[in-house]
């Protein structure tokens, strides 16, 4: 049993594409100054960190909820966070692991992963097993954010938000809402460098964090979109499959 931290930044592609050294050099800043002793100082370890991004594990949610909190205020204390407008988004999920080789394995890392995609940025999405065992510990105040389908996860997943640093709380899931639910594809990458994917994708991912903060709206998950991308299908079966119109 072991609590999952997996954290991402926000329009990584968007940042480097804007400024490759500039954004390289504050995400490795942030992993070696910020993540790495917060994690330590948790009880944590990493166990995989990736180019924007990381996965940790812990013995304790508590400590990992602890952690992400600092981690989140840290990067909105630090002073480039205005001008390479650097945020995070941070899931957590609490379950069975196994090692395998060099990775984690378990749909508890797949969960954490799945939740730290639909996180506002800045905040901390959890999982409501992870919640569970995080009654009477911790003063944060969570909210119910309903019950989410993610992608390669058979049943719905209870999930529970943490706003921070005056964000506004997250849109709770409601399938049986009748307000208007979008989709955003992926954008093609019309040009011949390759490499561009990454623009494309960023801009993708910025209207998508964008539309979720308008409460009047249901804004489909990106992960859910992106496994259309360079699909030949018809966009009113796209929609039908999305559950959008």
């Amino acid at each position: 049993m072991a609590a999952i931290l997996v954290a991402d930044v926000v329009g990584y592609s968007r940042l480097v594409e804007a400024d490759e050294a500039g954004t390289l050099k504050a995400v490795n800043d942030l992993q070696h100054a910020l993540f790495g002793p917060l994690v330590a100082t948790h009880r944590g370890r990493i166990f995989k960190l990736m180019g924007d991004g990381l996965i940790s594990e812990f013995s304790s949610v508590v400590d990992a909820v602890n952690c992400a909190v600092d981690v989140q205020n840290g990067v909105a204390q630090r002073p480039d966070k205005a001008r390479r407008q650097i945020m995070l988004w941070i899931g957590i999920n609490l379950g069975d692991v196994v090692v395998e080789g060099d990775d984690l394995m378990a749909d508890c890392v797949n969960i954490a992963a799945r939740l730290e995609q639909l996180c506002p940025p800045g905040d901390v999405l959890i999982s409501g097993f992870a919640y569970d065992h995080l009654v009477g510990k911790v003063d944060f105040q969570f909210q119910d954010a309903g019950a989410q389908h993610l992608k390669n996860i058979a049943r719905p997943i209870k999930s529970y938000h943490l706003a921070l640093n005056g964000s506004a709380p997250m849109q709770r899931a409601n399938l049986s809402s009748d307000k208007p639910v979008i989709a955003v594809l992926p954008f093609d990458n019309m040009c011949a460098e390759a490499e561009q994917i990454y623009f494309s994708d960023g801009m993708t991912e910025d209207i998508i964090a964008e539309l979720s903060h308008f409460s009047e709206l249901m804004v489909i998950a990106r992960n859910s979109s992106f496994a259309f991308r360079s699909q030949s299908t018809d966009l009113r079966e796209i929609g039908q499959k999305l559950a959008a119109g």
